[in-house]
């Protein structure tokens, strides 16, 4: 049956045919939808983790027990789950084990931009790389294949315009397959120094048994009749070479498997034509590949190492005029906001009016750095707010009463609580903010163990965090409400002079959940008005500045109030009012 898919759903089709029987994730666009789509198959076990690398373990230990599993990723969660990767590498797997990892060039949706090829090269395991929707069904069945046959985990990267576009895919019904007996093997399986230097020749005799394999595989095919250009590529500068070049005036070696990169089919490619030209994104590892061998392809020196490529940066490179129809069109630029009525909005206003150094974090709330609130005054990685505060205070003590980290419920399960532990344990006079809205925002309302759902929305365990925060050894735990201007304000210069570690926990569910119910829109009353722009400070797109007056778009306000506690003038009013 064919049918229209995503890259990221065809994908979990790929999981479900494959007979995959467990799927553990965190939530990281462009990979998320791998297991949204995933967990609407019956037969296939899917879950939230905390973090990238408890879903990672959980699928190893699946494999453990026999039964084929996967985790999924963005680029910045393999670093989360390094640890066990690497390690995985040299016990090998027991049922297949696939690892999907979702880069993002150009940084649409991430904090830097990162090559997850390197890791597939440093850890020694294998890694596919699908170029449309129909490749990304069809690698995860090749991905499990080769799991099993060459004893690894298989690490499957896809990026984000191949994950995030639609092409046909042709389904089939899966075939599960018999699940693999547990036999215990502490060689095999229990990494102790003794163990561990067996397994080292294993991995680099299996990686050379891979790159045999890589020869003769489909996977890497190659396509056109030109002797004069030949293009070597792979993923979605695959489809851009197709769309740039018929098959008469380029050759294209389209590489499917990305590590280990064979050597007899470049070379022998190489060979056919008279120009070589690697095509790649961010890193140039296919073209350091090729100079290995002696070639000296064209890449770095005509293609940037920046952001992704699209059809018209390639042309462009490589000298060629695409019909004008094929240039994209200029679209302004609508850099992203803080929603109307966001729960966050307060707190970040009060925290900039006072003054305060802020150590963010990774979530929807790093908008508080754009203007006009501009209160954010660091994002790392997941989880840094904490520790990095308790650095902050621990080089300059007097940092501690103008200084806090902020953090959202989601992000502070995923690497939050071992920084605030951290706190606690050595010792810094520290606040801690947690943004508690309720649900995993910055990735479209995904369950966490705060919510007290799981990843279908069926009841679960919740975690309290009042509780764990005290429990972590934190004595001043203090929850607010960040509609309350008052309150936020208060509780915020109250923490910061005390004199021991504290948690003000900032709570209100993210006005876009299907379940909040927001109030009617507010409305500015013209004759109260002084254009005094203060409430233009909350940086709320349904606020705006028309003829020197403060105006509501109703279609946008959520009724939160928040701009009314900052009006001196009482012009900030329910719509009735003043319609009166």
């Amino acid at each position: 049956m064919k049918k229209l898919m995503l890259g990221n759903e065809a994908a979990a089709r790929g999981l479900y045919e494959a007979g995959c029987a467990v799927v553990s994730s965190y939530p990281g666009t462009p990979s998320t939808e791998i297991t949204e789509f995933a967990v609407k198959y019956d037969g296939i076990n899917c879950e939230w983790a905390p973090n990238e690398k408890v879903a990672m373990e959980t699928a190893f230990g699946a494999s453990l027990a026999g039964r084929r599993a996967a985790c999924a990723m963005k680029h910045v969660g393999l670093n989360v789950a390094a640890d066990p990767l690497f390690t995985m590498s040299y016990t090998g797997v027991n049922a297949g084990l696939v690892v999907f990892v979702a880069d993002d060039p150009s940084m649409h949706s991430s904090q830097n931009e990162q090559d997850s090829r390197n890791y597939a090269i440093a850890a020694k395991v294998p890694m596919l790389e699908p170029s449309d929707s129909s490749e990304a069904r069809d690698f995860v069945r090749e991905a499990f294949a080769m799991s099993e046959r060459f004893d690894t985990p298989v690490l499957y990267r896809i990026c984000t315009r191949t994950a995030h576009s639609q092409s046909i895919v042709d389904t089939a019904e899966p075939e599960v397959p018999e699940p693999v007996p547990y036999r215990k093997q502490p060689q095999k399986y229990v990494m102790m120094p003794g163990y561990a230097r067996l397994k080292h020749p294993v991995v680099e005799k299996r990686t050379e048994s891979l790159r045999e394999f890589a020869e003769t595989s489909p996977l890497n095919r190659v396509e056109g009749t030109s002797d004069e250009l030949g293009i070597i590529t792979s993923g979605i500068c695959y489809q851009y070479v197709r769309e740039i070049f018929d098959e008469s005036e380029a050759r294209i070696l389209k590489l499917g498997i990305l590590n280990p990169l064979p050597d007899r089919i470049i070379l022998d490619f190489a060979a056919s034509v008279k120009r070589l030209v690697v095509i790649e994104e961010l890193d140039g590892i296919i073209e350091k590949h090729c100079r290995s061998l002696g070639l000296c392809p064209d890449g770095r020196n005509l293609f940037p190492a920046c952001y992704e490529y699209s059809q018209q940066l390639i042309a462009r490179c490589l000298g060629r005029r695409l019909p004008d129809a094929a240039e994209p069109k200029q679209v302004p630029a609508r850099p992203p906001v803080m929603c109307p009525g966001c729960p966050h909005r307060g707190l970040f206003y009060t925290l900039a009016r006072n003054k305060v150094t802020v150590l963010g974090d990774i979530g929807c709330y790093t908008l508080g750095a754009q203007k006009p609130l501009e209160a954010v005054d660091s994002v790392l990685c997941m989880g840094a707010s904490v520790s990095g505060l308790h650095g902050f205070n621990k080089a300059d003590p007097s940092n501690s009463g103008k200084t806090v980290a902020v953090i959202g419920d989601s992000t502070f399960m995923h690497s939050g609580m071992t920084g605030l532990c951290n706190i606690a344990y050595n010792g810094t006079n520290s606040t801690v903010i947690i943004l508690d809205n309720s649900i995993t925002g910055m990735t479209g309302h995904q369950q966490n163990p705060t919510t007290g759902y799981d990843i279908k929305g069926d009841p679960a365990t919740k975690i309290d965090l009042e509780q764990l925060c005290r429990a972590l050894g934190i004595g001043r735990v203090r929850v607010v409400d960040p509609y309350d201007l008052a309150a936020c304000d208060r509780a915020v210069k109250e923490e910061l002079a005390a004199d021991e570690a504290s948690v003000i926990i900032s709570r209100r569910p993210c006005v876009l959940l299907k379940y909040v119910k927001t109030a009617p829109p507010l409305a500015v009353c013209a004759d109260k008005c002084r254009g005094c722009r203060r409430c233009m400070g909350l940086g709320c797109p349904a606020l705006s500045f028309r003829d020197g007056r403060a105006v509501i778009d109703a279609t946008l306000c959520t009724g939160c109030g928040v701009c009314s506690q900052l009006c001196a003038f009482g012009a900030i009013q329910k719509q009735a009012e003043v319609q009166k």
